[in-house]
């Protein structure tokens, strides 16, 4: 049996479990150089884990993904977050669970940005892997570098089929 998931709109409320929304808010803005831009200061929580460093990186989509999408698969970094953050206007889809030692398909959630938004996953938080839905777009990554392998994959017992929002 495939269970399907339907995106809803990503709220900083509504993934708050899962980790931070990456956009610009006015809470955040200070002026700065002589007032000629407006800088959003501390958008998210980047955690490097103990024994790592933060590192910047850029993901280039080299194949786009369709709607709908089968996901058997997700993933989670126990020692450190992960951002991503799109470099030009683009709607991005992300499906999360708990960050709990074991993940069911019936935690996962997904939600769809407004194509100005970026996301940073909480440390263990459960998560598809990136996808993008036209080749060339990309990301700004920003996740745990050194130290030990920070990734664990978990093969669903029941595939998902991500549905158009």
């Amino acid at each position: 049996m495939t269970i399907s998931l339907k995106p809803r709109p990503l709220t900083r409320e509504r993934f708050a479990p899962y980790g931070d929304v990456i956009e610009s808010a006015d809470a955040s803005k200070a002026a700065m150089n002589a007032a000629r831009f407006e800088r959003f200061d501390d958008l998210c929580s980047i955690d490097p884990g103990d024994d790592g460093r933060v590192a910047v990186s850029i993901a280039r989509c080299r194949v786009a993904t369709s709607l709908p999408y089968r996901i058997d698969m997700v993933e989670r970094h126990p020692l450190g977050s992960q951002a991503f953050v799109p470099l030009s206007r683009a709607r991005m889809i992300v499906v999360v669970a708990a960050p709990e030692e074991s993940v069911e398909t019936a935690d996962l959630r997904a939600f769809v940005t407004n194509g100005r938004q970026g996301i940073n996953y909480r440390r263990g938080t459960w998560h598809m892997p990136l996808i993008a839905f036209d080749a060339g777009q990309e990301f700004l990554v920003i996740d745990r570098a050194g130290g030990e392998p920070n990734c664990d994959e978990h093969v669903l017992d029941e595939p998902v089929m991500l549905e158009e929002p």
